[in-house]
Order: C-alpha cells, then structure tokens, then sequence
C-alpha cells in the first residue's frame, strides 16, 4: 500500500519555513497580488506564496523561485548557449553558483510546502522561458 503524504497547512508551511532559516515577509507588490501574501527568502532566491482555498494543497506558488535583481525576482532565461536572469529592468548571465542556489531553494521549497516533484526538474534548474535563436522567426 502506498503511503499518504500528509499536506501541510499554510501555518504549519510558514513556521517550517521560518526553522529553515528563510526570510519570510509579507508580500508588498506583484501583478500576481493575493490576500494574506508573503515572500519567502534565502541565499539570494525568493518566490511569493499565499493561502489556498484547495483542501488538497492549502499552499499555492504566486511566483515561481527567482534570483533577487535590484529587489525583483528574476525570471531564468535558456538562450541555448546560456542561461539568463532576467527582470523587467535588467538581464544579466547565470553563473554555476546561481543556478546551483536556485535549484537548492527550489527543492527545499517544495518540500515545506509539500507540493509534488517532478522528475526533470530534480535533475536541476529549469528555465521559465526558452528563446534558441536557431528556431526564432519559425
């Protein structure tokens, strides 16, 4: 029989957290706004979560894990030859040490909030948007 996996509550989410030693403060802005907001921080990352009216997962991801630009979450850009950080601001190159901070903060993330894992992206990073100039204009 298949063990069941108990989901935490948005609290129970928010003081595990706050034991991982994440920074976790109230969301200020975002076109993704929700009530009772917060942004959650550690090792340069950050990514916005709030209460869920779903029993099943009562934790939901406003914004997905970004490096911080200039108090911004960064976006990851694949261009094929190199990976970017990218704000609506600024773009600049990831390195090895960006990315490697990204993925920890990502799994350890998932795992407080207790949203499932995916395959490819426990192999590592996965970029938000993939612009490969071979193909553009296709």
């Amino acid at each position: 029989m298949a063990k069941t996996k108990a989901v935490p509550t948005f609290d129970e989410v928010l003081a595990t957290l706050g034991s991982e030693k994440f920074d976790v403060s109230p969301a200020t802005e975002g076109s993704n706004r929700a009530a009772g907001a917060y942004r959650v921080s550690k090792d340069g990352c950050a990514a916005e979560i709030a209460p869920s009216p779903e029993k099943d997962a009562p934790t939901r991801l406003l914004t997905k894990g970004g490096w911080v630009l200039g108090g911004e979450i960064a976006r990851l850009v694949d261009r094929g030859y190199q990976k970017f950080l990218k704000t609506g601001k600024l773009e600049i190159p990831a390195t090895a040490d960006h990315l490697r901070a990204l993925h920890g903060f990502d799994e350890q993330l998932k795992e407080a909030v207790g949203s499932m894992v995916l395959y490819n992206e426990a192999l590592g990073t996965t970029s938000d948007r993939y612009d490969y100039d071979r193909i553009k204009g296709r």
